[in-house]
């Protein structure tokens, strides 16, 4: 209760009490006067009942949608789980049933039957409680509840008639019944008709029969104590109910009425379960930032119907949606097989994100494995260590020093003293070589050794600026020599952001861009949000020299069943990722107009991945492997265009020796030069 209503509430209560003491020392004064107390009271209810602009506004709401960059819906953001139905598409059967159960005067009032309220208020006076609300007071509740309230009070029920004035003012009768209908709930998370027809009958409103249009009127008196699903004898009872209360006015033969009493209750119950869309993570972001811009500019998304149009590809969205799918179905049952049986069983999650580099709009995002059973965004959220995929920060950061790919260091182990005297000692996978090996095949092969002694030479520092500089902005960086190693957790969003840069010429073009524009309902542009203007992060031609190192990978090193298993000869480029103890997967791969990155693992970190396939070319990539090939073969990414940087050609193939071929094409010359 606001306090301006508190107030009024008192002065009536005060107006109240001097008029008892009137009507105890004068009776007749106080009969005349209480008339006009009561109209007082009114006048005094009426601001702190909706407004005529409320009303109006209830009247058209519309939710909010978004849309992709080719037109497809991907969410609405409504109210509650509602698909409003004109009158026209609801079955006559349902109205009829309505307006001969609950107000069969609905047509002859304006909002209040005085006769039912004055029965209603005799019988209750009686001890027989009794309701003697109209459809439109009905809907008054329905629409406010919060306003008008429930409570069995004086205060309330004149709320409700005044609201119910004001609607039969500015609404049409059959406006009123449309609303009323697609408004009321049944229970079951369906609100309105036609939901309550999809979740009890398994069909639309515009074909409930009699019996079925009875059954859910019924229902209106009481949703839980006449639940069809739970109490059907007593649903029944109450449908019998209605179809003698449409008999009695006119809406239905009486001998069908006895006919149809008769039958058995019969229900096709299937609860209606949200629709998710096909980028339920990308509505999420959406609406998150709608509901902050529609707080700044005076808008409702869920009444003002705002069109919100996106950068998502559908293609390339269904295409990742489906990559994810496969590849996680693939790793689950490896992750089953490999638990033990006093093990809990734990779900793989993965995040991927695609974005086209020209411009940093998002192309396609997939959150989590099954967003139904986890709503937490790894693109967006989930902060892990990234592994190797942050070594191309190091070996970028040594190439601005001066540095080139063929310096060299010796590919020994590596013992280095931080400034709190911690010992640092990375390994690799295979032992130690103790022989040169340049800074390219120290990035393509992925040793640690080399790895370590570069950001012992440039100091973690520069690293640590330049994987800002190229996207790393939200996430804290431990200034430390196993920075390198990729120990310092970040978001996938920013990795992908990072490579997006370097796939860019090193030209940063901000955040992820997801909203295009917002339009109002009739399609006029509220808000348009253009393409950021680049800004050089990392030279041209040191960006170029790093996405040639990391042509590498694909070609010949931890990446190479890009080419191997999916056949991409497209000029790309990428790095894995494996953090310690395969707790984590990774795998972003660069085209010039396309860059998609994945990251696997458990939501809790301290759960490992398998040894035989926890690794990021064995976990991650393939997801972004099979999104590459659909992308590719969709022309979304064309396989014809290069970085802007020479290609490296392999070396053809020197022909094999065969002993034998080479004997055979000697006597076969010997003998030609005889017969010659």
């Amino acid at each position: 209760m606001t306090p301006a209503l508190a107030r009024a509430q008192a002065w009536a209560v005060d107006q109240l009490r001097r008029a008892r003491e009137l009507a105890r020392r004068h009776p007749v004064r106080a009969v005349l006067l209480l008339p006009t107390l009561v109209l007082l009271y009114v006048l005094v209810l009426i601001p702190f009942t909706p407004s005529i602009s409320d009303l109006r506004k209830a009247k058209s709401e519309v939710p909010s949608v978004v849309l992709s960059a080719d037109g497809v819906v991907l969410a609405e953001f409504k109210r509650i789980n509602r698909e409003w139905v004109p009158l026209a598409k609801i079955s006559k059967p349902v109205v009829d049933a309505l307006i001969a159960t609950e107000d069969h005067r609905f047509y002859g009032h304006h909002g209040i039957d005085f006769r039912r309220t004055a029965g209603a208020v005799l019988n209750t006076l009686r001890g027989r409680r009794e309701g003697g609300s109209t459809i439109t007071q009905q809907l008054a509740r329905n629409l406010y509840p919060n306003e008008i309230g429930r409570s069995l009070s004086v205060t309330r029920k004149l709320k409700e008639a005044i609201t119910a004035l004001k609607i039969e003012a500015i609404y049409s009768k059959d406006e009123i019944l449309e609303t009323y209908l697609n408004t009321v709930p049944f229970l079951y998370n369906a609100f309105g008709i036609e939901m309550a027809a999809r979740t009890y009958f398994d069909k639309s409103a515009d074909k409930l029969d009699v019996l079925e249009s009875a059954t859910l009127i019924g229902m209106l008196k009481g949703t839980s104590y006449y639940n069809p699903v739970l109490n059907p004898e007593r649903a029944r009872g109450r449908r019998n109910t209605v179809l003698a209360q449409m008999a009695k006015h006119g809406k239905l033969d009486p001998k069908r009425a006895e006919v149809l009493a008769a039958r058995p209750l019969r229900l096709d119950f299937e609860r209606q379960t949200e629709q998710f869309g096909i980028a339920p993570h990308v509505a999420q972001q959406v609406k998150k930032w709608l509901i902050a811009w529609a707080d700044r500019e005076d808008f409702d998304i869920y009444a003002d119907g705002l069109v919100v149009r996106t950068s998502i590809d559908t293609r390339l969205q269904k295409a990742a949606n489906a990559a994810v799918a496969r590849q996680m179905r693939q790793l689950q049952d490896l992750a089953d097989r490999g638990r033990r049986r006093d093990q809990e069983r734990q779900l793989l999650q993965a995040g991927f994100l695609a974005l086209d580099p020209r411009s940093g709009l998002v192309k396609a995002w997939v959150g989590s494995t099954d967003f139904a059973l986890s709503q937490f965004d790894h693109v967006n959220q989930a902060r892990r260590q990234p592994g190797s995929t942050f070594k191309p920060f190091v070996y970028g950061a040594a190439f601005l020093e001066g540095m080139s790919p063929e310096d060299t260091f010796i590919d020994e182990p590596v013992s280095i003293r931080d400034k709190g005297g911690a010992v640092w000692s990375p390994r690799d996978g295979t032992p130690p070589s103790h022989q040169p090996m340049t800074l390219r095949d120290g990035l393509v092969h992925s040793r640690n050794s080399i790895t370590a002694q570069l950001v012992q030479r440039i100091g973690a520092d520069k690293v640590a600026q330049l994987a800002f500089n190229l996207g790393v902005r939200e996430s804290k960086l431990e200034m430390v020599p196993s920075l390198a190693l990729g120990t310092s957790p970040v978001t996938l969003r920013e990795m992908v952001t990072a490579y997006a840069t370097l796939a860019n010429n090193g030209r940063y073009l901000g955040e992820p861009q997801l909203v295009l524009r917002v339009e109002d309902r009739g399609g006029r542009t509220l808000a348009l949000f253009t393409r950021p203007k680049a800004i050089e992060v990392m030279p041209r031609p040191r960006a170029l020299q790093l996405v040639n190192v990391m042509r590498g990978v694909i070609d010949e090193g931890t990446g190479a069943a890009i080419r191997t298993r999916y056949g991409i000869q497209a000029d790309v480029a990428g790095k894995t990722g494996t953090t310690q103890d395969n707790s984590d997967g990774w795998f972003i791969l660069m085209h010039p107009q396309l860059v998609a990155g994945a990251w696997v693992g458990f939501s809790d970190n301290s759960v490992t991945m398998g040894d035989g396939w926890g690794q990021g070319a064995r976990s991650a990539l393939p997801m972004v492997g099979d999104f590459f090939v659909q992308a590719l073969r969709l022309r979304a990414a064309d396989p014809r265009v290069e970085f802007d940087i020479p290609r490296p050609r392999p070396k053809p193939p020197e022909p094999v020796r065969d002993p034998v071929q080479e004997l055979v094409n000697d006597l076969f010359g010997r003998l030609i030069r005889m017969i010659q």
